[in-house]
């Protein structure tokens, strides 16, 4: 089976900020065990390194990066994934802005 593009979005936010959505339907493996890759990325305005990046290479699997810091994320389905990371993404913009935001665990 050939990779299958689910999704592809990108566009700049009324804030000026880059958001980057890319999912494939990919052959389920050991790398890939629920048969998806995905990279999504959020750029604030003025910068050129994502602010909040979630993706599932291989040899990490589902993991988040955010400004300098990465952690393991707990991959329950697309929903939840696209969910957390638009959390991630307002939290980026909220710091941006200098207001408390809480972020997805």
């Amino acid at each position: 089976m050939r990779a299958v593009l689910l999704r592809r979005e990108k566009f700049i936010d009324g804030d000026g900020d880059l958001v980057e959505l890319v999912l494939w339907q990919v052959w389920r493996s050991v790398t890939h065990p629920e048969g998806l890759r995905y990279r999504l990325a959020f750029v604030l305005a003025g910068t050129k390194t994502p602010a909040v990046l979630y993706d599932n290479h291989h040899p990490k699997g589902h993991h988040r990066h955010r400004d300098a810091a990465q952690s393991s994320y707990p991959f329950s389905g697309v929903d939840q994934l696209l969910a957390d990371f638009l959390a991630d993404g307002r939290g980026a913009k909220a710091e941006r802005k200098g207001e408390e935001h809480e972020r997805p665990d």
